[in-house]
């Protein structure tokens, strides 16, 4: 779906709800949506059914909890505002990918 400047943030160890972060950009509510549509359907095909999904009707940003992985698909201006990267791996784009 050509999602744009996704990262991957190991937090194996520093919180007990995830071991990973996925965070990723799409251009446009559509595209945030569309993104996240094939982040489920890949999950489905891997076996994992019941990951929780909040913020699809919007599509500013959509978090996607699958347990293990957390993904996050921001619109661009929203990724920038809260500024996550930088939360959780304490230097924006280290864990760059």
């Amino acid at each position: 779906m050509k999602a744009e400047d996704t990262i991957t943030i190991d937090l194996t160890g520093k919180t007990a709800f995830t071991d990973a972060m996925v965070i990723t950009s799409g251009r446009s509510n559509r595209h945030v949506g569309a993104v996240a549509d094939r982040v489920l359907e890949g999950l489905k095909k891997a076996g994992i059914k019941d990951a929780r999904v909040e913020g699809m009707p919007h599509c500013d940003w959509v978090l996607i909890d699958a347990g293990d992985v957390v993904v996050h698909v921001f619109r661009p201006e929203v990724r920038a505002f809260y500024d996550l990267e930088k939360m959780w791996s304490g230097t924006r784009g280290k864990s760059k990918r």
